[in-house]
């Protein structure tokens, strides 16, 4: 599923191109899958797993594995409702005879998602809060005689076992990165910057700082007039900040 913070820029750059829409965008889907999980998991589930390190970045221990609720496979309900991309690790998952057989399932049901615009899918035409109630393919739990039925609107926010505040963006951002008017010229470093370094340089946001991370590695700061978004103007404001 999408981030819901801009803590990896690099990432949330390439959930965007997956889904066709903008970084904030992008946060908004992260934040909806996040919610759609919750309210999955205020139930029963069931987790099958072999204990394999998942790694990553996280500091809390972190293990591949298929979680099943009483609907079907999580990971097959968040692409379904498009609100996951199909990316990374692959495995066989129970009573399948190889991973390609599941791939091609999520990707019948991303191509499903994708035409009823829905989720990310269909955030642009206000329909990211839209569910699909297809049982999932790969499900312990769903009859095999369901039938599919049209996607309903969802009401917001998701139902939770108990209430649960989500700071905003700005809440989030560190004070110290905001004087923009004190950042000293010709000193940041166009392939080393932090997000954060980035966006004390004024003309730069939280979007632009992503894709010029995204555009890395620069051979110079000259370079930045590649970077979507920069134009002659906005190079000429930003240009003496940069060694």
């Amino acid at each position: 599923a999408p981030e819901t913070d801009e803590m990896v820029p690099r990432r949330l750059v390439d959930q965007a191109k997956y889904f066709a829409i903008t970084v904030p965008q992008t946060i908004e889907v992260g934040r909806a899958a996040k919610d759609f999980t919750q309210e999955k998991l205020s139930q029963p589930f069931t987790v099958l797993t072999h204990m394999s390190d998942a790694m990553g970045q996280s500091r809390i221990e972190r293990f591949y594995a298929y979680v099943q609720t009483k609907e079907g496979d999580l990971g097959e309900q968040l692409v379904r409702n498009g609100l996951a991309r199909i990316y990374g690790f692959k495995a066989v998952p129970p009573s399948l005879q190889n991973s390609q057989q599941e791939i091609q399932k999520l990707e019948q049901l991303k191509n499903e998602a994708k035409h009823e615009k829905i989720g990310g899918w269909g955030i642009n035409a206000g329909r990211l809060n839209l569910r699909a109630q297809t049982p999932a393919v790969f499900s312990f739990f769903a009859s095999p005689n369901d039938t599919q039925r049209q996607p309903v609107p969802l009401p917001l926010p998701f139902s939770r076992p108990s209430p649960m505040l989500i700071p905003s963006i700005s809440s989030r951002r560190n004070p110290a990165s905001h004087p923009k008017e004190k950042t000293p010229l010709g000193r940041i470093d166009i392939n080393t910057a932090t997000e954060k370094e980035l966006t004390t340089v004024p003309g730069i946001g939280h979007v632009m700082a992503a894709r010029i991370i995204a555009a890395r590695p620069f051979r110079s700061a000259d370079d930045l007039k590649k970077v979507s978004g920069i134009g002659d103007k906005k190079y000429a404001q930003i240009r003496p900040y940069f060694q």
